[in-house]
């Protein structure tokens, strides 16, 4: 997914977790954040309390949901997705992406991945792996900052 490029609509969940949301919720409010993490996915797990350090310090100013990407066939074990979720506080909408529509949509290939959209939807910043989690920050706080002086 490019840059600039817009939010897909957010269709296609084999189920979701903590609560539905659509594009059209998402869009025109706030930034949000979409980060994409797997139960198989040790670096997913080791990041998720910096994401929901992220989720709690900016509520009231950014959006943000988790996709749940299967790396295998385990991975798709719903009841194993709940487990790990409740395990790391993950208490954003989470779409369960078993079928791979999401994933496909964003063209993503990695967990942990981030991508950020402003409150228009367009994409400002991505990426993918467990560090750098500061970066994230500061390109999240570049957008909000832009909304607050708009």
């Amino acid at each position: 997914m490019k840059l600039r490029s817009p939010m897909p609509n957010l269709t296609g969940a084999t189920t979701w977790l903590n609560g539905e949301v659509s594009r059209n919720q998402l869009i025109g409010s706030k930034p949000t954040l979409i980060h994409f993490w797997s139960v198989s996915c040790g670096l997913c797990k080791e990041a998720m309390p910096e994401v929901n350090a992220f989720r709690d310090q900016y509520k009231d100013e950014l959006n943000v949901i988790a996709v749940h990407m299967p790396r295998s066939e385990k991975d798709m074990d719903l009841d194993e997705i709940k487990k790990v979720a409740l395990h790391h506080d993950i208490t954003q909408p989470i779409y369960i992406d078993n079928e791979m529509k999401l994933t496909d949509e964003f063209d993503n290939q990695y967990v942990p991945a981030y991508y950020v959209f402003d409150k228009d939807g367009q994409l400002r910043h991505f990426q993918a792996g467990g560090s750098g989690m500061k970066m994230l920050e500061k390109r999240v706080n570049r957008v909000l900052d832009e909304m607050r002086n708009a």
